[in-house]
């Protein structure tokens, strides 16, 4: 038989090509994929309840035997309800299948199932909305429940599982060598992939995920040290002085303990031959700033330029001044690059650029224009991390032979998976706040209290302060613009009559959204209605208060970034938060919001709450999606695969000897999953 992934899973007996197109949709192309669709959950049939005796709301299995079916009953457009009454010969239970009309009909009358789901209603009379349902004729003790699409069911695709598993016969060979296997004590291959399947007990399943939990992060780990190791090429800029007594001295505060130890690590990585590529991770007003002009300061004092790319053009402006401050006493010679700078303007400083007439050159995307030419370009940092992707990082580095790279990010990220994470990058955490910032004094309110948050809005603004407010997410099929007009206008003409209001939102020009910043710097404007767009933003150290609506429906990390607009000089700053939310999950968000304005200690939350899949996004940062780890309960073995693959990639650092081949291919193929070539 060729190797599983060659085999299409169309040719898999009782496949063809109409069910390979259902298995497409769950993202199943080959045997390999079908063996690698793992379980969500199991349900342990050792022993069914009696349905008089089930706990209500509380998912649990069942046996019973089908004694009646009722015809479809349209409830509305759209919508259709099959009733189904079986009994375990003691009490009745009425199942109700919503739009299911499939799996109603391929129930017979007289035989029995396994019921597993939600009962309801009273000890008259129980109910179950839409519950898997399983032929119990088989002696599994516990049965897989797999995430499913309409016209492909448990048991059909279970019964495709047992037919790949039956091909895995003894010439099945292990990509892990035996001597690591037997060091780790991890079972073989072939028997985790059979048992996550079709467990015979809880413990042949740990083995089972231990073992497959093991692989994908290994391969993971495998991965990632080897990109890493390929795109570090050697670099001229080794800075040999990196003495900052100077820069320490010329500073009108003392910096924290985590600001230095950031700093120590970037120096110390620019006194190599290996560019520098290392990620300063810090929450919202923790001082990130401060590393980027000391390594530019160690960069010019070893006749190296530097620049410093942030995502818009105010931005870049903030950062301008803020270094240009920074520095002022270091003798360095700092410019501005931005797109709106007139055709004069960039001309003269694109001609200092290339003749090295500035140390430093701060800019938006117009750093990466094929006319920005430098003269001994060493060190390139950009601004968060998240809003600029590898390619546009590269091309700046391009300006420059390899270069070292600091990124910055205020996006809090557990250590942890940090270290996954930017698995291209060293990791720094900034961990502690500059003395002096303020803890902005965070609270959940009901909209029976909005009147009197407008109030103490009005308040602070009366004594001269500014605020935000951000505007309800949107509703799906209602368009952003929408949302956020109606509710600026409905703020404008009725509830903040007297003050001045703006209006920030996704749809505008990134001209106009500069504008109405601007104006909101300027004091022009009192309260700016706003979406989402503030996330990532300029410090305002007037505006004091945020008020956000419908906090519920935002992501926690994306409410800490929020929060973090506010705080940013020396008032008192206030975070309002406006939910009506009544679930359980949702208080407790909001309540961790107001607990801690620990940027770290909420990310871990979050994590926790939600999964890494949530937490970050669709696909984003370009690493392979994992089926089985877990980031947030793996950390034992994300440490030891970490180990594992150090000491595997100092004898084999192509994993070229014939007992790492099976390794070689399973890192190949979780690297492929990222949708380019892998690898290679």
């Amino acid at each position: 038989m060729k190797p599983l992934q060659d085999y299409e899973i169309q040719y898999l007996k009782g496949v063809g090509p109409k069910r390979a197109e259902l298995y497409h949709k769950i993202g199943v192309h080959t045997l390999y994929d079908l063996l690698y669709y793992f379980p969500r959950s199991y349900i342990d049939v050792t022993s069914p309840a009696p349905i008089a005796s089930v706990p209500l709301d509380t998912p649990c299995a069942v046996v019973a035997t089908v004694i009646a079916k009722s015809g479809e009953q349209r409830i509305r457009k759209g919508m259709s309800l099959y009733k189904v009454k079986v009994t375990d010969y003691t009490t009745e239970l009425v199942i109700t299948f919503f739009n299911q009309k499939y799996l109603a009909e391929k129930l017979e009358i007289g035989r029995q199932y396994l019921f597993y789901g939600k009962v309801t209603g009273n000890f008259l009379k129980r109910e179950m909305s839409s519950p898997l349902c399983e032929d119990i004729s088989s002696t599994e003790h516990m049965l897989p429940v797999y995430p499913l699409t309409e016209g492909l069911t448990g048991n059909i695709l279970k019964n495709h599982m047992r037919s790949v598993l039956s091909e895995l016969d003894d010439t099945f060979t292990d990509p892990l060598p035996d001597s690591l296997r037997k060091e780790y004590g991890l079972c073989h291959l072939r028997f985790a992939l059979e048992t996550i399947h079709f467990p015979k007990s809880e413990y042949d399943l740990s083995l089972a995920r231990r073992r497959l939990i093991f692989d994908e992060l290994l391969s993971l780990q495998l991965g990632l040290a080897q990109l890493k190791q390929r795109a570090r090429k050697q670099t001229k800029a080794i800075m040999s002085n990196t003495n900052l007594a100077r820069f320490y001295q010329s500073l009108p505060f003392s910096p924290t303990g985590a600001q230095r130890r950031a700093i120590e690590d970037a120096a110390r990585d620019m006194e190599h031959d290996i560019p520098m590529n290392r990620l300063v991770q810090g929450d919202v007003g923790s001082g990130k700033t401060l590393v980027a002009a000391a390594a530019c300061m160690i960069a010019c004092q070893n006749g190296w330029q530097s620049a410093f790319m942030a995502p818009t053009e105010i931005l870049a402006e903030q950062h301008f001044r803020s270094l240009s401050s920074l520095l002022k006493d270091s003798g360095m010679r700092i410019g501005l690059l931005t797109g709106s700078m007139t055709a004069a303007q960039k001309r003269e400083v694109t001609r200092q650029i290339s003749e090295g007439e500035l140390d430093l050159v701060i800019g938006t995307h117009a750093l990466i224009q094929e006319k920005v030419q430098f003269s001994a370009l060493g060190l390139v940092v950009t601004d968060e991390q998240h809003r600029f992707g590898v390619q546009q990082r590269s091309m700046l580095a391009g300006k420059g032979e390899h270069p070292h790279m600091l990124v910055m990010s205020a996006t809090p990220i557990p250590r942890t998976l940090a270290l996954i994470i930017y698995g291209d990058l060293d990791v720094s955490v900034i961990d502690e706040l500059p003395p002096g910032r303020q803890v902005i004094h965070t609270y959940a309110i009901d909209s029976s209290k909005r009147m009197r948050a407008f109030g103490f809005v009005k308040k602070h603004i009366d004594e001269g302060r500014q605020a935000y407010i951000v505007c309800p997410l949107v509703e799906q099929g209602e368009s952003d613009l929408k949302s956020a007009t109606q509710y600026e206008r409905l703020l404008r003409e009725k509830y903040f009559s007297e003050y001045h209001v703006g209006l920030l939102h996704g749809k505008m020009k990134a001209s106009e959204k500069d504008r109405v910043m601007r104006a909101f710097q300027h004091g022009e404007i009192d309260v700016l209605v706003s979406t989402t767009v503030i996330e990532v933003g300029v410090d305002v150290p007037n505006a004091v208060i945020m008020l956000i609506e419908n906090a519920e429906r935002f992501g926690l990390s994306q409410l800490h970034q929020l929060r973090g607009r506010v705080g940013r000089g020396s008032f008192q700053s206030y975070c309002i938060l406006v939910s009506d939310a009544k679930n359980q999950e949702a208080l407790g968000r909001l309540g961790i919001m107001c607990k801690t304005t620990d940027g770290f200690a909420i990310a871990e939350f979050d994590l926790k709450q939600r999964g890494p899949g949530d937490f970050f996004g669709h696909k984003q940062h370009g690493l392979p999606e994992l089926k089985i780890a877990d980031m947030m309960n793996d950390t034992e073995l994300i440490h030891l695969t970490k180990t594992v693959s150090e000491r595997l990639l100092a004898q084999d650092p192509e994993l070229s000897f014939p007992e790492h081949h099976g390794l070689y291919e399973m890192t190949q193929r979780l690297f492929s999953r990222t949708g380019d070539a892998g690898l290679n």
